[in-house]
């Protein structure tokens, strides 16, 4: 006689579950609803600008002095000056944090990787402000003193130190990418006579590479969107130059310095505020759209 199959049996709704979901779906609705919000504050403040000024008068023009009289719109100073400074903190940012990386997954010793690690993420704690003071009265006098002619106020400064702030970032993200390619891969590399250097370049780094781009993405994300350190080492002068000893302005020193001066609500000089916080919001957008992409193109997934 067989035996009868069992039989599933239906348990409680647990109402905790629920709540659980719940609230972690609310906290993925923050950040949602936190991006809408701030285009919606952006959006309008900036379409009443640009029916004043014309978007190609905006994007194409190459004086920007929008509290001067006359008034002058043209945005592309700005971005140039934030270009110019993001790209000195990339210079300095991913090949320092790619190799930290490197060395924390593949080199060192637990002892040594559970200790240098917390080091090099005290760096990410230091306030920017304290940074952009440290650029302005330590690395531009000791540029200055090895006799290269770099003017007080410069596009360099800023971006070397603000390489040197976003490292840990880089750093710390792309060790965790590594860390989570499987040993299988490291050690049929060995097996093949591969050294450790091979592994790590040719093995380690192709398998995370989809973490360690989004590592970059978030450092340069973070060196667009830095403000004091551009504010008191880049200086606020406003002029197409690709120079890096010049001083140079970036968009969100402008929006800082702009904010909390004496401009009249409501005033087309007020409005600029809003104008280049949006191309500023519409170029970080459009940066992270085409990394994820690339992230998704070149995604390793392991069983």
């Amino acid at each position: 006689m067989q035996a009868a199959a069992p039989r599933l049996r239906v348990h409680r709704r647990r109402w905790g579950e629920g709540v659980v979901k719940g609230a972690l779906a609310l906290c993925a609705l923050v950040s949602i609803a936190t991006t809408i919000g701030i285009v919606a504050a952006l959006l309008e403040p900036s379409l009443e600008f640009f029916r004043e000024v014309s978007l190609v008068d905006f994007f194409s023009g190459t004086d920007w002095a929008p509290l001067f009289e006359p008034a002058r719109f043209g945005v592309l100073p700005l971005i140039v000056g934030t270009l110019s400074v993001t790209f000195w903190a990339v210079v300095v940012a991913v090949p320092f944090g790619l190799g930290a990386a490197i060395y924390l997954s593949e080199y060192a010793r637990p002892g040594v990787r559970k200790a240098l690690k917390p080091a090099l993420e005290v760096l990410a704690g230091v306030p920017t402000v304290v940074y952009g003071y440290f650029a302005l009265v330590t690395f531009t006098p000791f540029l200055r003193s090895l006799g290269l002619d770099v003017q007080i106020f410069n596009a360099f400064s800023a971006g070397v130190v603000m390489g040197i702030m976003i490292i840990p970032t880089v750093a710390s993200i792309s060790e965790d990418a590594m860390n989570a390619v499987p040993q299988s891969l490291r050690d049929g590399a060995y097996a093949l006579g591969s050294n450790k250097l091979e592994v790590s370049v040719r093995i380690v780094v192709p398998a995370a590479i989809s973490g360690i781009v989004a590592s970059f993405v978030l450092g340069i994300s973070r060196a667009v969107g830095e403000t004091m350190i551009a504010l008191l080492a880049a200086g606020q002068l406003a002029q197409l130059t690709f120079v890096p000893f010049e001083p140079v302005e970036t968009m969100t020193a402008f929006i800082a310095a702009t904010g909390i001066g004496d401009v009249p609500t409501g005033s087309i000089e007020y409005k600029t505020i809003f104008a280049v916080g949006l191309t500023l919001f519409v170029m970080t957008l459009a940066m992270n759209l085409f990394a994820i992409r690339l992230v998704r193109k070149y995604r390793e997934v392991y069983e």
